[in-house]
């Protein structure tokens, strides 16, 4: 984990109200694994704007010869404009300084190489399953991406999952791109098709839950990506606490997000009572 006080290379609106970031962090693709989250904000920020948490989408490096300049390490997120964070965020241009703290957090278990990976995203939730991809590519797993959403909007990075070698499944709820209807309705299709499949999923909670209903009744390994509102990131301030498996009124088993996950085995989890807490960051502008 490092503090870097950074510039923003790019910030670009791809879809309405979704933008991606381009940030300068010399030394820091080493150190990420996929499905590990930054707390960013920017640095000309008010003291009472908190740092807000994101996936990270895709490490790279900008070649020395790109624009005559020396070789530059850089880290992508994709983000929704949700608040006046985000909002403040989707108005930085090339060159303002923000701060930035990571990599963070848990991150995928790669699972057991050559057997089938089924990634599941809704939304603005496929982010951190694109390093993933990458990573289970490159060493020769074969990969699916079932990418959700509301509309035609919510679809995101299709074209860079394709080129990774990811083959991709798109299904919408009203129809206006891919497959009308859920994208559980495709993963219950694709898991009577590959039984013997693993699946990693990061999206809205009751698409997770829906997803984890299913793999559970068939018997198929899930890791989930949840996210959570934190002010933290580093597991002190308890504003991203969920319910492990076992847990009770007399017995209480908290996790945190931010440090035993954001990336859990879905086994370890109540899925009965997993709502994310709305805890004191919620009140701190967390959105």
């Amino acid at each position: 984990m490092k503090n870097y006080k950074t510039i923003v290379l790019a910030n670009q609106e791809i879809t309405s109200g979704t933008f991606r970031m381009r940030i300068l962090t010399p030394g820091f693709a080493g150190t990420v694994t996929p499905g590990q989250f930054v707390m960013l904000r920017p640095a000309l920020a008010l003291p009472t704007l908190l740092r807000r948490p994101f996936g990270i989408f895709r490490v790279g490096c900008l070649p020395a010869e790109c624009d005559g300049l020396p070789a530059r390490e850089y880290l992508e997120i994709l983000y929704k404009v949700v608040g006046e964070g985000t909002r403040i965020l989707s108005e930085l241009h090339q060159g303002d300084r923000v701060e930035l703290l990571g990599p963070l957090g848990k991150g995928f278990d790669l699972g057991v190489p050559g057997r089938e990976k089924i990634l599941v995203g809704g939304g603005i939730g496929l982010v951190p399953l694109f390093m993933l991809g990458e990573a289970l590519i490159s060493r020769g797993d074969r990969v699916r991406l079932l990418m959700g959403g509301r509309g035609r909007d919510d679809i995101l990075a299709v074209t860079e999952f394709e080129r990774s070698g990811v083959e991709t499944y798109v299904s919408t709820d009203d129809g206006t791109l891919g497959e009308e209807g859920f994208v559980t309705r495709v993963l219950e299709r694709k898991l009577g098709k590959y039984p013997e499949a693993e699946v990693f999923a990061c999206g809205p909670m009751p698409m997770l839950s829906a997803v984890e209903k299913i793999c559970r009744g068939r018997g198929v390994p899930l890791q989930v990506s949840l996210e959570a509102h934190m002010a933290c990131g580093v597991g002190a301030c308890l504003g991203c606490v969920v319910k492990g498996v076992g847990h009770s009124e007399t017995r209480p088993r908290y996790l945190c997000t931010c440090k035993a996950g954001p990336v859990f085995d879905s086994s370890d989890l109540d899925w009965g009572k997993a709502a994310v807490s709305k805890g004191s960051c919620a009140e701190g502008g967390c959105k």
